[in-house]
């Protein structure tokens, strides 16, 4: 079984022969057995506090590469027009130390009916989809170091 190392940023477009689909909470965890899109069991063990993202590669030791994809996952959106309430729903969320995900008029969140009802209180109706979900990385993400809280994807990094 190839052990994966190391993750590249920014990897290589083509050449990349396999990958491997992991929902958020799977892309947290620094040691763990994964499966490849072909099948194939994969041990991945990368330094301490590394979060994978979709596009990220994988590499052994030895050179070889996977691709990391964002699997799809039960999320809720928000959608709004009005940039001052979508903001304040952000700041409220983020206030509870839940990863967010923000696109241009819409956040995005781990499905959660409490932070839905919270939503709701701004007058929004939170979309249940099913989504990759890919949350922004905080103010000091470039050192990697992140700790993480329990259900419903809270966490904050260092």
């Amino acid at each position: 079984m190839d052990e994966f190392v190391q993750v590249v940023r920014d990897g290589p477009a083509a050449g990349i022969g396999d990958a491997v689909v992991l929902e958020y909470s799977r892309r947290e965890k620094t040691r763990q057995r994964a499966q490849l899109e072909s099948g194939e069991e994969i041990a991945i063990k990368l330094p301490r506090g590394t979060v994978m993202r979709g596009g990220d590669c994988l590499r052994t030791a030895h050179g070889r590469t996977v691709r990391v994809v964002s699997g799809r996952e039960q999320v809720s959106t928000v959608y709004a027009s009005a940039a001052d309430v979508l903001a304040r729903v952000a700041y409220h969320l983020g206030n509870r130390h839940v990863w967010l995900q923000v696109g241009p008029g819409w956040v995005r969140y781990l499905a959660d009916h409490v932070l839905d009802d919270m939503v709701r209180g701004f007058g929004l109706e939170p979309a249940a989809e099913v989504a990759a979900f890919e949350p922004e990385g905080g103010a000091y993400s470039s050192h990697g170091h992140t700790h993480t809280g329990g259900s419903g994807g809270a966490g904050h990094e260092h």
